[in-house]
């Protein structure tokens, strides 16, 4: 069968990746159309447009490049439907998908349309966080999204319960992939620090995002918060989609070392991580790092205000969102100074107060993300339903 894959970052691409790979199992015949990246492109079948080339953040940038925007979903569109897919899987990345997902129902699919020889059906893995904010989007998964696939746990009440609308667990690509990486990765501390030329002495990582203006907004207050622990050395996590040049101007006279794209070999061998929002904070409990979370916003009173008063979440990071408590301090908007990270930092190091019962709380997130592999159990079920449609 068919799939036109759509993903538009870093860690979408790396998921899809593994669904590619467990679509592979159940279908022998499967081939794949992407807008992706690298790790995608290693399993094989057409990209057409590299994620980069979406990966716009924030208002600004988003109007900055609408028209690339526009042009990259225009010509979505028509190569769908050129291509004629069985399975049109949507990745993540809400403000482009659901865009697709409507012209697919409204446009193509309608009874008058003779666009495509036969209806492609509409999967969503890795769903919106419409838990978080623009819940009025549930609307829209609901008209045009055939089956939603969740990687998170308390996604299911949300959307079943208080929506009507039955979904799947599928289980956490996130938690298969670092304990797939823990029972292979063999690398000492010693060895690890020698290979990447660091000192040796314990390591407090800096995880500052997968986007640049995620790392311009955070990085510099977290080198100034934790500069000052001199029995530490800092290390900094490259993404894989930030070239290591764009680094050098926050690393300049600092004793910062840089480790390119080998996060989970850091964590493996961390002390304590200082953390912006995102995945990155639940692959760092899942490896059993202290953390603090940090993320600089704009007008930080105003958007203090919209959490505690419009946005429908407590907590911003998977951590948290996933226990139901504070596992992590979250140092956002107003929170967000040198001063509390450096007292949060010092609370998670060997020896701070937070830290025991901050490793004891991971074990219940750990619990409640359960054991199933996900990319194998969507797979599965995806080719279950093509045949049985």
């Amino acid at each position: 069968m068919k799939y036109y894959i759509i993903v538009g970052e870093a860690s979408g691409d790396l998921h899809a990746s593994h669904l590619m790979q467990a679509l592979k199992k159940y279908d022998a015949e499967a081939d794949f159309r992407f807008f992706g990246g690298d790790n995608m492109a290693a399993v094989g079948g057409t990209r057409v447009r590299h994620y980069k080339d979406l990966a716009y953040m924030g208002f600004i940038p988003v109007l900055l490049h609408l028209r690339t925007i526009f042009r990259n979903m225009d010509f979505c569109k028509k190569d769908i439907t050129a291509w004629q897919p069985d399975a049109v899987i949507l990745v993540d990345y809400p403000g482009f998908n659901l865009k697709i997902a409507k012209y697919l129902r409204s446009s193509l699919l309608s009874p008058h349309s003779s666009l495509l020889s036969s209806r492609p059906s509409i999967y969503y893995y890795i769903s919106p966080k419409l838990w978080a904010w623009k819940e009025y989007r549930i609307r829209n998964i609901k008209r045009d999204v055939d089956e939603l696939f969740s990687i998170l746990p308390f996604e299911v009440p949300f959307f079943e319960k208080k929506h009507n609308y039955p979904i799947h667990y599928v289980g956490n690509p996130t938690a298969d992939e670092v304990r797939a990486f823990r029972t292979e990765y063999k690398e000492t501390f010693d060895d690890f620090c020698k290979r990447q030329g660091l000192e040796n002495k314990p390591i407090i990582a800096l995880l500052a995002g997968s986007r640049k203006q995620e790392i311009k907004d955070n990085l510099p207050a977290m080198i100034e918060a934790s500069e000052n622990f001199s029995d530490y050395q800092l290390v900094l996590a490259g993404a894989p989609s930030i070239e290591k040049d764009y680094y050098d101007k926050f690393l300049e006279g600092k004793n910062v070392k840089f480790v390119d794209n080998e996060t989970y070999a850091l964590l493996s061998h961390s002390a304590a991580a200082l953390v912006t929002s995102g995945t990155a904070t639940l692959e760092t409990a899942l490896f059993n790092v202290p953390q603090v979370v940090c993320y600089e916003t704009p007008v930080p009173r105003l958007i203090r205000f919209a959490f505690n008063h419009i946005i429908k979440v407590m907590y911003i990071s998977l951590v948290n969102l996933i226990a139901d408590d504070e596992v992590v301090p979250e140092l956002m908007a107003d929170r967000f100074t040198v001063d509390n990270i450096r007292t949060s930092l010092e609370a998670i190091l060997p020896g701070g107060k937070d830290r025991e019962k901050m490793l004891t709380a991971y074990k219940e997130v750990s619990n409640r993300l359960g054991d199933l592999v996900a990319p194998d159990n969507a797979a599965r079920q995806m080719v279950e339903m093509l045949n049985n449609r």
